[in-house]
């Protein structure tokens, strides 16, 4: 389902929200999305001998082009940087760089370098960001979460001239190995070439946490060549095709929810095939024009039966449609199909808890702790569980799911008392009972770090 940390998903939203507050983050949660985006970064990830289930690309809800680490574990690229790339390589090369950077090092260094006092800065910037990418209901990244700092985010996105020249080594490295041409990464840079000279303010993001020097290109240019021929040698024409399918596949899904239907549909005028059923889809669902995207959904399924994203976009359309029966068909074929999915497994909950029959609420739960536990920042699934506990009349894990949420959120305070009130309700010791205290325990160690900065 592709669900926005806008109001409660681009489902839910009907689409972009064009505002956002300053110091905001937030992402796009979209389980096709984030599919697409792994099977792009694989190669590479196999190149850099990192397990591909290790790293998570995710996509923030921004039209400017960056794409930034903050862990050694998530990979964050605007969708202004999807969009702008060219071609699949070029998206490859934004995601090698990255990798490259993690590989190297610089973000462990830099988060020791912050030092063992801002442990709670550091987890808070983390989940910071990590939440965004299940809510868009707090600006959480601009020193909220568990007392980040603004410094601290100064910190861990910036680059230093030799770290970046360090990466794009690397980086360009990772792609002759996984049979990628490095001239791609040079061609993107080309394209930033020309900022470097602008104001801060005025360039893209991408130049102001990655530094580019003159000098900087033409080492690239010059590695690229003599890495060329060891890339075609390692080109695995399945593998690149694939590749190029994701790439536009993903395009198209956040470019016909980013344009107005109108604009996507014009577009789309006189096209055919799979990419433009999709766009037409999205675009005829967001116009209100039912039937009209139902039978684009339809087409799309023929196209690909066994396709889970297909099927989680058709229970995405059907939920919106208040069809609850539909949607709950719909999104129970897409978790056949892909079991170990969250975001699926999440959004088949909300159809269960939306759909009200009887045992419904438990078959929400069972699903939505399921999602909760192969994603643990799924703030749409938290939310959706606490309402479930509480109509199930099991107030004191409504609270703990609560505090848990809360905890993400950064408003440690509120997290705190429910977690205080889901202690008073759940058996002394059960491991529900637990994990309140660990939730007390780590908001009353943010509140007195937050205090002690003031």
């Amino acid at each position: 389902m592709l669900a926005s940390v806008l109001a409660a998903a681009f489902a839910f939203a009907g689409g972009f929200d064009g505002t956002s507050r300053a110091g905001e983050i937030r992402l796009i949660r979209d389980a096709g999305i984030e599919h697409g985006l792994a099977e792009i970064a694989r190669p590479l990830l196999a190149a850099a001998a990192l397990p591909a289930g290790r790293i998570r690309v995710m996509v923030v809800d921004d039209a400017r082009p960056n794409a930034f680490v903050i862990d050694d574990r998530h990979i964050f690229i605007n969708s202004g940087m999807i969009l702008l790339a060219r071609d699949a390589a070029e998206l490859q090369s934004v995601l090698a760089h990255e990798i490259a950077h993690i590989r190297a090092g610089h973000i462990s260094r830099r988060q020791m370098a912050i030092g063992a006092a801002n442990t709670a800065a550091r987890a808070g910037l983390l989940l910071s960001l990590a939440l965004a990418a299940a809510t868009g209901e707090g600006a959480l990244a601009g020193g909220v979460a568990m007392g980040t700092s603004s410094s601290a985010l100064g910190v861990l996105l910036s680059h230093s001239r030799a770290e970046e020249a360090s990466a794009d080594r690397i980086g360009l490295s990772l792609m002759a190995s996984a049979g990628i041409d490095p001239m791609a990464a040079v061609a993107l840079l080309r394209n930033f070439a020309g900022q470097e000279a602008l104001m801060t303010t005025r360039q893209d993001p991408w130049l102001r946490s990655h530094p580019l020097s003159r000098t900087r290109l033409v080492n690239a240019e010059a590695l690229a060549a003599t890495l060329t021929a060891r890339a075609r040698q390692k080109t695995d024409p399945v593998r690149q095709k694939r590749a190029a399918y994701w790439f536009t596949r993903i395009g198209t899904k956040i470019a016909a929810f980013r344009r107005s239907p109108a604009a996507t549909l014009r577009k789309m005028q006189g096209r055919t095939g799979e990419m433009a059923l999709l766009a037409r889809a999205i675009a005829l669902h967001r116009k209100g024009e039912n039937a009209r995207a139902g039978a684009a959904i339809a087409a799309l399924l023929k196209l690909g039966p066994r396709d889970p994203w297909y099927h989680d976009l058709k229970g995405q359309f059907l939920l919106e449609r208040q069809r609850f029966d539909a949607a709950v068909g719909a999104y129970r074929k897409a978790v056949a199909l892909a079991p170990s999915e969250p975001l699926i497994r999440a959004a088949l909950g909300r159809a269960y808890l939306l759909r009200g029959r009887k045992g419904d609420l438990d078959r929400a739960i069972a699903a939505l702790e399921k999602a909760r536990r192969g994603d643990p920042l799924l703030d749409g699934a938290l939310r959706d569980l606490a309402v479930a506990y509480g109509r199930k009349g099991q107030n004191g894990m409504a609270a703990l799911v609560s505090a848990e949420r809360y905890a993400l959120l950064g408003r440690m305070k509120d997290a705190k008392l429910l977690a205080e009130r889901a202690g008073s309700l759940l058996a002394r010791g059960s491991p529900a009972w637990r994990r309140a205290k660990d939730v007390i325990r780590t908001a009353e160690i943010s509140l007195r770090k937050t205090k002690g900065r003031r």
